[in-house]
């Protein structure tokens, strides 16, 4: 057990990184509080470090080319780039996303199917609406102001046969 110089808790050794230099082989702060202050380290000015990494990139092209083709076949890249996805375009985590489509009995909030993996979000707003499948998705983004969907509705109802059809495709779907 050792305690942490900035936090004051005192921890199992195996919570400190090693350093050769100091008498008991452990830096003298936690791994926790070590990477708080990197983090505001980094937050501070995020250059030096930058610059590090794309110095290394330039000095070690061949290496770096080379981890990335063999990285951008995995499903790691996949994972990572959904990732990316959902937190730029809609300010979600997967864990978040996970969520909200749990929260709408796993399926599509419309029709619910199975296959939903689409964010719906109001445009104007960016507010997330919820999770779609891809056909919801796209009927919704056609229809995308309410007097086109009433509209819609008033011209399917306007015809029994019409009314019907799209009663039965309705019911197929969610089936």
């Amino acid at each position: 057990m050792k305690r942490c110089k900035h936090c004051g808790i005192e921890k199992p050794l195996d919570d400190f990184y090693g350093d050769r230099k100091a008498r008991d082989g452990r830096r003298p702060e936690c791994k926790a509080c070590n990477l708080a202050a990197r983090r505001a380290k980094y937050a501070a000015d995020p250059r030096p470090y930058i610059e590090r990494v794309l110095k290394w990139q330039a000095d070690n092209r061949e290496r770096y080319l080379e981890r990335q083709r063999s990285y951008i076949g995995t499903p790691q890249k996949k994972l990572s780039n959904r990732k990316s996805h959902l937190k730029r375009k809609y300010g979600l985590t997967p864990e978040a996303f996970d969520a909200l489509l749990a929260s709408q009995g796993g399926g599509c909030a419309i029709c619910g199917t199975a296959d939903a993996d689409n964010v719906d979000h109001d445009h104007a707003t960016g507010a997330v609406r919820g999770i779609l499948c891809f056909s919801c998705n796209v009927g919704i983004g056609h229809l995308a102001d309410e007097d086109r969907l009433t509209g819609a509705l008033a011209y399917l109802d306007h015809d029994d046969e019409l009314a019907e059809l799209a009663r039965t495709r309705a019911g197929a779907l969610t089936s």
